[in-house]
């Protein structure tokens, strides 16, 4: 049986690509475990709401005013709700990451690209197949 290494170095694009995977699946999970889903999608229906307001308005109305205060607010409440995960994560996949460039930085140059790319594939889909906000 082949150790981890030697599939890294046979199969570097395939390896980069379920390490993102696996490393934007444990970050999903703990952000859907550390934050309130429901309080969150609640804030995401109002903020659709008040865009959709806020386009009726005029600038300078004193609706409009009071709109843009509301969104300031829930995107303000959404940002503080993102940063509990955030400090749980970023240690870890900072460690991550410079193991990762050490590693793939001689057998795959544009692993960065590769990396960059699956994760954000990877986050919609768990996104979505997790139900979170």
């Amino acid at each position: 049986m082949m150790d981890l290494t030697a599939l890294i170095t046979l199969y570097p694009a395939y390896s980069i690509i379920i390490l993102s995977a696996v490393v934007t699946l444990v970050s999903s999970l703990v952000t859907k475990w550390m934050t309130n889903q429901v309080h969150l999608k609640s804030l995401k229906e109002r903020q659709k709401q008040v865009q959709k307001d806020l386009k009726k308005c005029k600038p300078g109305d004193k609706l409009f005013e009071e709109l843009q205060s509301e969104m300031l607010q829930i995107t303000m409440t959404m940002m503080k709700s993102s940063f509990k995960p955030l400090l749980v994560t970023f240690i870890p996949f900072l460690l991550l990451l410079g193991w990762i460039k050490n590693t793939y930085t001689v057998i795959l140059p544009g692993w960065l690209w590769y990396y960059i790319i699956s994760s954000i594939a990877f986050s919609l889909v768990y996104r979505k197949v997790l139900k979170m906000a």
